[in-house]
């Protein structure tokens, strides 16, 4: 047993006690974010029991949260060893940010975006996506045709008909997942979404971004149209690892791999 500590955070109970019975190290988890501070080079986040903060020797970082930034702030003045890299999650945190970078380098930037800040109108002649904030899972998005009102500052980009694909890279490892829904608003989570044939081409777009974005994981939305265009539409920074079980047991075993080798 490693003398070493380990953080892991934004994972829920049954990944926290798998992850726990796998690493020969003591082990804080935390499914939300902990109190947390860095003092003298040295990364403290609280005990299970929230009673005090205890150093920490690595962290694996799971999730985005609401006030999360300044925690991934602190994580890159600390510099101690993290997964995925700190300096990646904090680079992607702000989604629009993010997608600005990584349309610098896709070979499927899609066309005819646009911006529209908090307050004002916009009348758009052909059916229209704005999205806004930081969240993702398909929340702040609306689809409208004709004069729309921001209320908060918005990104707009043209709706396009087709299958909605996520290219999960998980280091090396790609895996191809088609997203499913009731409506336009396509979803992990939903019960018809499944793995599908890796697309080369999405593949190799989505490594392209994760170099150029300095990520470890990543998990790309693409729309393929009916007639074979692709369009990126998003980058997830953290994509979700377990919604199916051989998704999260081949990101567990890169977890654990990676935690492994820094306990020696």
């Amino acid at each position: 047993m490693s003398r070493r500590r380990v953080c892991l955070i934004g994972f829920d109970p049954p990944e926290i006690e798998e992850l726990r019975s796998r690493i020969p190290a003591a082990i804080i988890a935390h499914s939300t974010l902990p109190k947390y501070r860095v003092q003298k080079g040295q990364l403290h986040v609280d005990s299970e029991s929230g009673a005090w903060l205890l150093p920490v020797d690595l962290v694996v970082f799971n999730g985005i949260f609401e006030d999360d930034y300044d925690f991934l702030l602190a994580l890159n003045i600390w510099g101690g060893p993290c997964f995925p890299n700190p300096q990646g999650m904090l680079d992607c945190r702000l989604r629009h940010a993010c997608l600005i970078r990584a349309l610098r380098v896709t070979k499927f930037p899609g066309h005819g975006r646009g911006f529209v800040p908090a307050g004002q109108s916009i009348d758009c002649d052909v059916e229209t996506i704005a999205k806004w904030g930081n969240w993702h899972c398909g929340e702040n998005k609306h689809r409208f045709i004709g004069v729309w009102r921001a209320e908060e500052s918005a990104t707009l980009e043209p709706y396009f008909s087709g299958k909605s694909v996520r290219i999960v890279l998980l280091n090396d490892e790609a895996m191809q997942i088609e997203l499913a829904g009731e409506d336009w608003k396509h979803s992990i989570h939903h019960n018809d979404a499944h793995f599908t044939p890796l697309d080369v081409d999405l593949v190799e777009d989505s490594r392209n971004i994760a170099r150029h974005l300095n990520l470890d994981i990543l998990g790309n939305d693409y729309i393929v149209t009916q007639t074979g265009e692709r369009y990126l539409l998003e980058v997830n920074h953290i994509p979700n690892v377990t919604r199916f079980p051989e998704l999260w047991k081949r990101y567990s075993d890169l977890v654990i791999g990676w935690v492994n080798a820094r306990l020696v």
